[in-house]
């Protein structure tokens, strides 16, 4: 690298900076959303997501996939994002819109499903039982968010 000394502290400052500009973003969430991660990544956001974020269906149909698959409920989690998507877009959704929908889903379903692989202990009788609600009302086409977490 060629330049002056002044030249390379400049471009070290920079880099610097950069580097303390990334930490910090991506401590607090918004990295996510710079690579157009929308969704929930942890248990504790799917299950607190808002009834009135415009995200709250795909967050919730997606977290309820993940959580029954892990605890091994019988289903097609691959028919359940296809109705539900289907059902979104007889709902009137804008085909622009329903990118993101799909994006909040998946990255939901696949953030959560990492995050509990390894408890073995996660599906305790409260919980399957919660699961087993949520998953059943979305199998039978009702979207609506309400799902929560079992203690």
């Amino acid at each position: 690298m060629e330049g002056t000394g002044a030249q390379r502290a400049a471009y070290a400052a920079l880099a610097v900076a950069a580097a303390l500009l990334l930490a910090a973003i991506s401590a607090c969430g918004t990295i996510d959303r710079v690579r157009n991660k929308d969704g929930a990544s942890t248990e504790k956001e799917a299950r607190n997501v808002a009834p009135e974020d415009p995200l709250a269906r795909p967050i919730q149909v997606g977290w309820t996939s993940a959580r029954a698959s892990h605890c091994g409920f019988v289903f097609n989690p691959d028919q359940l994002r296809r109705d539900f998507l289907t059902a979104e877009i007889r709902s009137g959704i804008p085909q622009e819109q329903m990118k993101k929908i799909a994006q909040a889903y998946d990255y939901t379903r696949e953030s959560v499903l990492a995050t509990i692989k390894d408890d073995l202990h996660y599906c305790n009788k409260e919980r399957t039982a919660a699961i087993r609600r949520d998953l059943n009302r979305y199998l039978a086409g009702d979207y609506a968010p309400s799902a929560r977490m079992a203690q």
